[in-house]
């Protein structure tokens, strides 16, 4: 199993969950500019971290059935965000606090290494992305995000996958069909 899955198991074995929560298409689980103070585990559905740029959006990540997600910048900083997470489709989360989050992985070793792990494999995702968008060709990273996260193209549709890409629709709707 690997450190998402561990850490939801012991989370969801000490009953840690404050409550959950539906999310339905199109709104917001966390708002740009706000104090997260939240930690959420997707239990169905699908999320877009996005940031604006004027009144262009950049998708900077996506979460699953499965995945913890939160607005890092600010569960880490306590500032507020620069990000917002909007439902792509009706999403089932389940809740934790900060505080109660921090308590837990404070409570053993293991609890903290496992924080740790899923920290770690999130900057790796992120080192990947950042590569990604720096190195390559609109081809090549179709060609990445393909072979690294097959599942996107089952789950996400394909205008919030162009923008994850920094593409238009169109030009990833050619790649496609190459």
């Amino acid at each position: 199993m690997n450190a998402v899955g561990e850490l939801y198991n012991r989370i969801e074995n000490l009953n840690l969950w404050e409550k959950s929560i539906v999310v339905e298409r199109n709104k917001y689980l966390a708002e740009y500019g706000a104090v997260e103070k939240k930690l959420y585990y997707i239990v169905s559905g699908s999320l877009k971290v996005c940031m604006r740029d004027g009144e262009e959006e950049h998708i900077v990540r996506f979460g699953y059935q499965g995945d913890f997600i939160t607005s890092l910048d600010s569960f880490i900083s306590g500032k507020p965000s620069d990000f917002y997470i909007q439902a792509i489709k009706r999403t089932e989360v389940k809740v934790i606090s900060k505080a109660a989050y921090l308590s837990f992985i404070e409570l053993n070793p293991a609890n903290r290494q496992l924080w740790q792990a899923m920290l770690e494999q999130l900057v790796l995702q992120q080192l990947e992305r950042e590569k990604d968008m720096l190195t390559s060709s609109p081809k090549d990273r179709y060609q990445r995000v393909l072979k690294r996260s097959p599942q996107l193209f089952q789950q996400i549709p394909h205008k919030h996958i162009a923008s994850y890409l920094r593409m238009a629709p169109e030009t990833l709707s050619r790649l496609k069909k190459s």
